[in-house]
């Protein structure tokens, strides 16, 4: 079971120590501090914004397709002298008063299947003018209704584009999320590890040298009475100087750790962090055939070798529709009336229609259409031809990663028994010392075996957990579990063509 932030700060609480130590002790397994990475780390947060970014850029896409209602009004008033021109061509400056104010409320709808624009509005005009020494005048204005649509006959449709191309570039910005977050996984444990190794390198260096300073006082009762040479005995006093010198040097290391420990947790720096190793781990065999179904599936970059080929698609579409004949058409139809007042304004209205078409056809342009095609199509090729060979890596990656994580988990058993059977050397090793059975160099090579097997059995953990958590952020599948991997479900995500939504479960 996952532990809640509130069992860790529980945790946290429960490993104070009771006013023996200044910082407060924060002890951690390696899930808790997984979790407390994808809670609260800055890597954490900033997929978190990424994705909610990718969610809003789907919504914006979504409402393009939806109608829109806009009110606009623009009320104005202008007093200024202005020339006007004479019914005899003259010009003569007059003073101007007036103020006019208008309302419109449009619904407007976008159609994606020709990518034109339909559109309904009505709208009232008012304008009032005003002279010295005589009433104002007012006038209204009129369309109760007019329907209208713009078209482009021979340009680039974007609406059909950005649906075929919109919904994968969410289905992979919400893939990229959930892979987020398993890196961030990753990351936590090569932090946890780091940590584990300088501790348990402190562990032995300590012990290491309680061990060498037990021997030295031995050593010296024995030489003392002539048991053993002063080279024996000088040989005993420099492994316990170095002892000293390596306990020392592994406890800056612990405190190297654990500060990049508590920066990518975001934790304060009275925190003192121990990690708890658990030496258990799963034993399971990953199938490379459903472990590369299930990366075609779940991860990201499969739908971005999909969306990088419909742009480049898009753009060859573009530049021919740039080269070539541009068309673009209005039709508008509707009622207009004006009058004295609004009651008339609104009164018998009459037809009003509309209709223009403007053409742009390039005669000579020395071929800059032409080459804007050809460069497209060009930069389609080797987009393709890169993408061909990314999902060829990809499924490399896979099949090397599936291959390394199964080897990993067959070495966990020789790499434990051989910790215990070096453990069990060196205590033998240093009993038959003690008794004088053994050389100092028997003692020396046991405890460097011995220190040796626990190095390579944390390293073992390491790589079997960083390949554990690489697996699962590649696959987007928990292989141990049998389920897939999703922080935060989408319920609506959207599904496009040749997209298997079938989930393939270990049997």
């Amino acid at each position: 079971m996952k532990p809640t932030l509130s069992t860790i700060l529980l945790l946290s609480a429960l490993s104070l120590t009771a006013g023996a130590q200044e910082k407060q002790v924060l002890t951690l397994t390696l899930g808790e501090v997984i979790h407390m990475a994808q809670e609260q780390s800055p890597s954490a947060v900033s997929a978190r914004l990424n994705r909610e970014s990718a969610e809003w850029s789907y919504k914006f896409y979504k409402a393009n397709y939806l109608p829109s209602v806009t009110l606009n009004s623009n009320p104005s008033y202008n007093r200024s002298i202005n020339k006007i021109t004479q019914p005899d061509g003259s010009y003569k400056y007059l003073e101007q008063n007036s103020l006019s104010a208008d309302l419109s409320l449009s619904i407007q709808q976008n159609i994606a299947l020709t990518g034109g624009t339909f559109s309904i509005t009505s709208s009232l005009d008012r304008s009032d003018f005003f002279r010295e020494g005589q009433e104002k005048e007012t006038s209204y204005s009129t369309r109760p209704v007019y329907i209208g649509y713009s078209q482009s006959l021979f340009g680039l449709n974007s609406l059909k584009w950005d649906r075929r191309i919109q919904p994968i570039a969410y289905r992979e910005a919400c893939k990229q999320y959930n892979e987020a977050m398993e890196l961030v996984a990753s990351s936590a444990c090569n932090y946890f590890f780091n940590l584990a190794a300088a501790q348990v390198n402190a562990d032995i260096a300590a012990f290491n040298y309680a061990s060498a300073d037990t021997l030295y006082r031995f050593a010296q009762g024995r030489y003392g009475i002539g048991t053993i040479t002063e080279n024996e005995m000088l040989q005993l006093e420099i492994s316990k100087l170095s002892a000293e010198n390596d306990r020392i040097e592994a406890q800056f290391s612990v405190e190297d750790c654990m500060q990049s420990l508590r920066s990518f947790l975001a934790l304060q720096d009275d925190v003192d962090i121990r990690v708890v190793l658990d030496d258990s781990v799963s034993y399971f065999t990953v199938p490379a055939a459903e472990a590369l179904a299930m990366a075609y599936e779940h991860n990201p970059d499969p739908e971005y070798f999909k969306r990088a080929r419909l742009q480049s698609d898009r753009s060859v579409a573009s530049a021919k529709a740039n080269a070539g004949l541009k068309a673009n058409i209005y039709l508008q139809f509707g009622l207009t009336q004006t009058g004295p007042d609004m009651r008339t304004a609104y009164r018998d209205p009459i037809n009003s229609q509309a209709a223009s078409i403007s053409l742009s056809l390039p005669i000579l342009d020395w071929g800059r259409g032409r080459g804007q095609v050809k460069m497209a199509r060009s930069s389609r090729d080797l987009t393709y031809l890169n993408i061909e060979q990314s999902e060829r890596d990809f499924e490399e990656n896979v099949y090397r990663l599936v291959r390394q994580f199964n080897q990993q988990a067959s070495k966990m058993n020789i790499v434990a028994k051989t910790d215990i059977t070096a453990e069990r050397r060196f205590e033998v090793a240093r009993r038959l010392y003690l008794m004088g059975k053994s050389t100092i160099l028997d003692l020396n090579s046991a405890t460097s075996e011995k220190d040796s097997a626990r190095r390579n059995r944390i390293s073992a953990l390491r790589n079997y957990w960083s390949l554990y958590y690489a697996l699962r952020s590649l696959t987007g599948y928990d292989f141990e579990k049998g389920e897939e991997i999703n922080y935060e479900p989408h319920p609506g995500l959207p599904q496009g063509e040749g997209v298997d939504t079938k989930r393939i479960r270990m049997k």
